[in-house]
Order: structure tokens, then sequence, then C-alpha cells
């Protein structure tokens, strides 16, 4: 420790050398797990008249069907988070892979509709654990100067996952009345690149000197940076665990935090409910009643990936220069009236061209504002003590809400119609609008422990 500590010391006069080969390529790996996450969540979207016509499925069992792996995901999420602190952060995500590369062929091939929705969950279970684990080991390995911009890369793997599932759908569309169940399958490509890379990668250096593996701690640290960088990182990380609080789930039920848990459950919530994954999940389905043809509309449908993936740039560059609240405010009230739009466009039958416009309006708005605002905000507004609880319960409300709008949307475009369902939207991103008007402070610029105080009451 003396020698860490003399290290740590001249770590404040020596410009520390990074080894960005590793850095990047460890970064590149574990996006891989982002990638799958949008990849299984959207490639659904292609398979849906041919698995429907095959399981002889209607409206119900196709949004059970859609809808499901959600339920699979909040379940992930729920058990990513104790199983990441007990087996380390690289084992978990093997596992995840793992699953990924079992459950695309599993549901490819399943002969039966109770197989079919097994698999389908159990793709869900892959995608919690990737959405929780991926960023907090990338996080964990990244030197502070690099950590938001990997985190920010993996957000953005995310999205090319939805392009790349829209490109799969289009490109075996024509490969004969098994198409669908290839278009589940080729999901297992990436799932075993992604497990044959964990196998180049470290365990988390912040997860080896918690479990009090200090040496295998720092040769991590020591192939992330130089010797001084290790000694430095090594004896802040032992410092930060000997300070840390250990936090309780119940602590989040206390009086003073009541209000705060109410304001993050209500971001996760409208986050799902604005929208988008109806969009999302259903979009060769929604270019096909707006009069494309079956072709043309999977081919918009990568238009639509395309579109998300280049807004979410935006979002990127603005979230602290614009502020999260205005982005918030400006997201929701602009897919209010796009929601409108699309009401009265399916309603009087607007030329399919300015149904396809208002459709990928819809998606550049929201991947440009409330898509990746919603994270940093909530992110920011749980205070210190109770952060983890809280993330994981708005997450798994998060996940809950996205199984309710991706299974309802089949119901409530058959019972109400495609116009009535949109105006429905639109009332949901109006009622968020108002929520964030008045119940949503800004908290750009902020400390953590600023955003605590003005938000908790004691």
């Amino acid at each position: 420790m003396i020698a860490i500590r003399a290290a740590a010391e001249t770590s404040q006069t020596i410009p520390t050398v990074f080894n960005k080969k590793y850095i990047y390529r460890v970064a590149a790996i574990a996006s891989l797990g982002g990638l799958l996450f949008g990849f299984d969540l959207v490639i659904i979207s292609g398979t849906i008249p041919f698995f429907s016509h095959y399981f002889h499925l209607q409206d119900i069992g196709l949004g059970w069907a859609v809808g499901c792996i959600n339920l699979g995901s909040a379940l992930g999420a729920v058990l990513a988070g104790k199983l990441s602190d007990v087996w380390g952060r690289r084992k978990i995500l093997m596992v995840c892979a793992f699953l990924f590369a079992v459950t695309g062929v599993g549901t490819g091939w399943a002969t039966s509709f109770p197989v079919f929705i097994l698999f389908r969950l159990g793709s869900g279970v892959a995608v919690g654990i990737a959405a929780l684990v991926c960023p907090m080991y990338i996080a964990e390995l990244a030197p502070s100067p690099w950590r938001g911009r990997l985190v920010a890369f993996y957000q953005l793997a995310i999205v090319i996952g939805l392009l790349l599932a829209y490109l799969a759908d289009y490109l075996l569309l024509h490969a004969g009345e098994n198409n669908w169940r290839w278009m589940f399958t080729v999901q297992s490509v990436p799932a075993l690149l992604f497990l044959y890379g964990m196998f180049f990668t470290d365990e988390s250096p912040r997860w080896l000197i918690r479990k009090n593996k200090i040496k295998q701690g720092l040769l991590v640290l020591g192939r992330i940076g130089d010797s001084v960088y290790a000694a430095s990182q090594a004896e802040m990380i032992e410092e930060s665990f000997k300070m840390e609080v250990k936090e309780h789930w119940k602590d989040i039920f206390q009086k003073k935090y009541r209000k705060i848990i109410w304001v993050g459950l209500a971001i996760a919530i409208f986050s799902q409910a604005d929208g988008q994954n109806s969009l999302f999940s259903y979009a060769p389905e929604i270019f096909r009643q707006a009069g494309l043809s079956r072709d043309s509309a999977f081919l918009q449908s990568i238009a639509l990936g395309l579109i998300n993936f280049i807004f979410t740039f935006i979002a990127i560059a603005t979230v602290d220069k614009k502020g999260r609240r205005n982005l918030l405010l400006t997201g929701s009230f602009l897919l209010c009236l796009d929601a409108l739009a699309l009401s009265g466009a399916f309603g009087f039958q607007f030329p399919s061209f300015l149904i396809l416009t208002f459709v990928l309006a819809f998606i550049a708005i929201y991947a440009a504002t409330l898509g990746p605002v919603t994270w940093v905000a909530l992110s920011e507004i749980f205070p210190n003590k109770i952060r983890g609880s809280a993330m994981s319960l708005a997450t798994l409300a998060l996940w809950i809400a996205n199984f309710f709008t991706t299974a309802s949307f089949p119901i409530m475009k058959t019972t109400f119609g495609l116009p009535v369902t949109f105006a429905i939207h639109a009332g949901i991103c109006l009622m968020y609008f108002i929520f964030i008007w008045r119940m949503v402070p800004e908290t750009r610029g902020r400390s953590l422990e600023e955003i605590e105080r003005l938000l908790v009451k004691e």
C-alpha cells in the first residue's frame, strides 16, 4: 500500500499513457451486447405476418408474442444486478451471449406456440441482462476521461442493432416459407461473436478489488493504463469501498423519497407508453396498412432504423447544452402533434408518402429527445443513498410498461382502428408534457448532491 500511495502521488505530475487498442477492443466487444439488445427487440417486426399465420394467432396471441420479451427483460434486469455482483460482470455477460445464441435458434425453429413464447421470454432475459450489465462493465473498465464517449458508444450500438434487424428482415423476406425462422436465427451470429469475444476480455477491476483480488485488479488496470495509473486507481477504488454506505431496498419507501420515486416511475412509464414501441415493433404492418406493398413496407422499415440511428447523435450533442427538462418538454409536445397527425392521416386516408413522413418524423423526434434523455434523467434524479434500488424499480416499471404497450397495440388497432389508437398516444404524450412542466426540474449543470437537495424534502 505504501508503494501504491507513492505511485498515486506521482500520478498527479506524470500524464497517464492509456492503452487505446485494449480499451477500444473491450468496449467494442461489450457493446455487442447492446447491438443484440436492439436487434432482438425489433427483429420480430418482420416476422409477424409469417409466424402469426403459422401459429394461427389472433390479436391477443400476437400481442403476447410481441410483448412477452419485455417480461423476460424485466426478469433479466432484476436478476442481473445480484448475479453480476456474485459471479462478476464478465461471467454474466458470457451467460447473456449464450442465451442470445440459443434463444435465437430456439425461437426461430419452434414448432409450437408455447415453445416459441418460452424462447422469446429467454431472449428477454438476455436483453435485461445486457441492458444493465453491459454499460456497467464498460464504465468500470473505462478511464474517467473516456467513460462518457465509451458508454455513449454502447447506446449507439443499440440503435445499430435496431437498424440491422430491419435490414435482416428485408434481406430474408424472400428466403422461402421458413423466412421468419431464419430472421430469428440470424441473431445467433453476432451472439456467438459476442461470446467468443468475451474470452479475450478481463473482469472488471472494480469487481476484482471489491472481492479482495487486488493482484488481479492491478493486472487489469495495468492493461488499461501504465503502472502509475494502475496503482492510483487501485487505491481510489479501495478507499471508495471503505466509505461505501450499504443500501437497503426498503429505504425507497421512506416518506421523504416518495415524491422522487413517483417522478422516476412516471418518467420510465411515459417513455414507453408514448407510441414509439408500436412503430418499432409493428412497422411493416403499419406501412402495409398505409397502402405500401409488402416489399416496400419492409424497405421503409430500414429507413425508420436509419432515421433512429442518425437522430440519436442529436440527443448526444444537445443533452448537455439544452438540458434534460427542455428536451423532454420539446419531445413530448412534438410527439403529441405528430401522433395527432398520424391519427388524422389514417382517419382521412392520406397518401402513403405523407403517412411515411409522419412515422419517420415520430421516430426522429423520439430518438433526438425522449429516447436517450430518459436514461440520463433517471440516472440523475435519484438520491445517492437509494440510487441503485430506485433505478432497479424504475427499470422494472419501464419493461412492464413496454410489455403492455406492445402487447395491446394489435388489440387496440382491431378494436378502435389506427386513427383512435394514435389519438390515444397523442393524449398520453400531452399528459407527459404537463407532468414534466409541473413536476420535473432541470438537472443540467447541477451536481448529484444539488439535485438531491432540490428534489428530496426532509
